[in-house]
This record gives C-alpha cells, structure tokens and sequence, in this order.
C-alpha cells in the first residue's frame, strides 16, 4: 500500500449503513407482478442482478418499507449466507427494496469519493479479511452492520481512484468473456459424453435383449435415524454424496449413530448402485452411483434407494451407465406426463425397461465409455483448472489495484 493513502472507517464514508426489512413486517406478501426485492440470491458472484430471481412487491408496500427503499448509487453487502456478496443499484433495478439480509450503503455524496472504487474495494482480500474475522453466528454465517461499518478501505486521491477502476473494469470485462468460452467448452465437453453416451443405448446390434429392472435385480430402501437414536455407529452414504460422482466417494462418508444393531440387509456391497428415492430438489431424484470396494459397515439413508443385481444377466458399470444416461433419466423421472415426479419408489424402478447385450458386448461398450469418460474428465479438469486460474487472477488484480501496485 503506497504510504500517502489513507485507510478510513466504511461508516466515515456513509451517510447510512442500514439494512432492509421484509413484506411480512407491514402485513404485506410477495406477489407476481410488481416492484422489485432484492434478495441475495438475487445478485450473482460477480455482482449482477439476477432477473429470475427477483422477488416482488406491490406499491403500496414499497412505500410501507421506506426503511429498505434503494436509490441508484446505493450498495448492497450480504451479511448473511453469501457473505461478502455486492451489487451496485443502478437506475434499472428502482424502485426496489431489500431485506435484512443485505446492507444497504449509501455513501456520501462527495468530491473525493468514487463509489464504483468503494464497491470494487469490499471484493478485495483486504476487507475479506476482516470478514473473516468479524463473522459469527451457527446456523449461518453473519456480519452486524457495526461490523460493516469498521470495515477499513484503502482511499487514494479520486483521479487515482477513477484510474484504478477503469484498469479492473476493462481487466474484469476480458477474465469474464475468458470465464465465458471457459464455461462454454467444459459444458461441451460434457454434452459430447452425454451425446456419446445416448448413442451407446440406442445403436443396438444383434443379441440385444429388454428386460424390467426388477426381473434382474432386488430393491431396498436405506435406513433411517434421528439425533436421539441409541445404538451402532456406522457410515452412510446419503444424497450429499452423489453429486456428479460416478462412483460412490466411500472415503467421505458421514457417521451416524443407529437404532440398534446395523442388519446384513441394510449392508452395502461392492457393486451396489444407489438411486435418489426424494429430496428437496427433484433435480436429484433418480440420480445415481455405483459402489465400489466395501471395507467396512456402510448402509445408505432413507432418501435412497438401492439396488442389487441378483442373475448375472447384466454388469452393473453397464447399468449404471445406462441409468446415468439422459434418456434414462428422463423415463424414469416424468413417469410418462412429462412433469418431474417428486419421489421415486421400487415398483417404479421394478418396471423400469432395461436394454442389454449379451455380457462380452457389455464388457466392450463399457470400456469404450470409461475410456471417453476419462478423457472427458481430463478436458472438465483443464477448463476448470482455467476458471480458477482466472478467479486467481481477478483476486490478484483487485489485492494488486488496493495497495498501490497498479
């Protein structure tokens, strides 16, 4: 930091440091149509307005809650969940308001003070730092607006402060169209797989059988428990555990405690595969994993579903391919209506259609996949090596720009 710069308090450059309130709060309610309400999941990472995630109000609330109401110029900070997370209300998103879980910074209107450079300033490393230390709270992470307020930013003279925003805007607007085309090829790389998966099952030569899931396998749904069970401490793997994976991650498995004794039944076994029976995202539901070497007492929770090949018909990586395939998903998820379902159950996966070769052939697709899923994952690791390489870089340029090295 170049040695003339002054360091000031946030709340020395604020007239307000306020933070929003909710409809509920004068007896209002969200509605369809209507004035903006800015929530943080409304603003995105790099600090835009997410129309879809909008909320809206009526006038007649927005002039109730004169408190929250936003005016260009202002800044919102995140104090809860996101921390951290900015916006810069601009003259498009008012009239809006916000809710408690942004600040709303309003500074002074001033002839040495850029509000773009104050916003670029609490993205640094500098102020993340304090974040860090300042933050509390156990059901989620949050900042008091006392806090927000001692929050220390680096001022250097306004010409220097126009000079250093310009630099990071033109910097920041060439990393996110590199982000962009970064973005763009991993979703490619993945579309290619599922493009080439897709074509696995529906090319099919001679000797090409179908059959119900439950002529080939058995079902059972995993175990369930509660903070006050008394019993067997074991593994689980839960619906946290799918994610994207492939195979089942039996190294970060949580433990929890039982009622009683863990039964045989409810054991896993090396090739199982799991399908998500519910969540609260349906996004998740039929999504599946394949379970590897088992060397200790494991068992899955109540939200999935397992199941067991039990006549040798078909591999189970081949299954779990195929389930794992677009069309698959899709069949087996809209039940026909071509609405999402909000639960899977065994009668359902029982009648599950599925088409198969005769097990050399199997053998020999199956390599073929695990082949171009290898080198898929070795283009998803490049592109994503590149993002935060490119993350990297923004951060170096913001720590860079705030102390004096640009």
């Amino acid at each position: 930091m170049k040695n003339e710069w002054p360091v000031k308090r946030l709340g020395d450059l604020s007239d307000v440091i306020t933070k929003g309130t909710t409809p509920t709060s004068v007896g209002h309610a969200f509605v369809p149509e209507g004035i903006n309400f800015v929530k943080v999941e409304s603003i995105s990472e790099n600090g835009q307005f997410i129309e879809n995630k909008l909320a809206r109000i009526t006038q007649e609330c927005h002039n109730a809650l004169r408190r929250s109401q936003l005016k260009s110029g202002d800044i919102l900070f995140s104090i809860a969940g996101a921390l951290g997370r900015t916006a810069f209300v601009t003259e498009d998103i008012v009239p809006a308001n916000t809710n408690q879980a942004l600040a709303i910074i309003s500074l002074r209107k001033s002839d040495d003070v850029s509000p773009e450079f104050v916003l670029k300033a609490l993205s640094t490393g500098i102020v993340l730092e304090q974040i860090e230390k300042f933050k509390g709270g156990v059901a989620q992470q949050n900042l008091s607006l006392a806090q927000v307020r001692d929050f220390q930013i680096t001022l250097p003279p306004l010409p220097e402060q126009l000079r250093i925003v310009g630099i990071l805007d033109e910097a920041f607007e060439s990393i996110a169209t590199a982000k962009a085309n970064a973005e763009k090829n991993l979703q490619n790389a993945r579309a290619i797989f599922d493009s080439h998966l897709q074509s696995v099952f529906t090319q099919r030569g001679p000797g090409w059988v179908e059959k119900p899931l439950g002529s080939l396998a058995s079902f059972r749904n995993g175990i369930n428990y509660t903070k006050d069970s008394k019993g067997e401490c074991i593994k689980i793997l839960g619906v946290r555990n799918f994610q994207k994976n492939f195979s089942a991650p039996l190294d970060d498995l949580d433990t929890v405690t039982i009622d009683g004794e863990l039964s045989a039944l409810d054991s896993l076994r090396q090739d199982d595969i799991l399908a998500v029976r519910s969540n609260g995202n349906i996004e998740l539901i039929g999504r599946c994993i394949l379970v590897g070497e088992v060397t200790e007492k494991i068992s899955h929770s109540g939200f999935t579903i397992r199941i067991r090949l039990s006549n040798g018909e078909v591999l189970p990586i081949y299954l779990c391919h195929f389930m794992k395939s677009a069309s698959s998903r899709k069949r087996l998820t809209d039940g026909g209506t071509g609405t999402n379902i909000k639960s899977l159950n065994q009668g359902m996966l029982s009648a599950f259609a599925i088409p198969f070769p005769p097990l050399s052939v199997q053998n020999v697709l199956v390599e073929k996949l695990e082949s171009f899923s290898d080198e898929t994952r070795r283009l998803e690791s490049i592109y994503q090596r590149k993002l935060a390489a490119l993350e990297a870089l923004k951060k170096s340029l913001l720590h860079q720009a705030f102390t004096g090295q640009l």
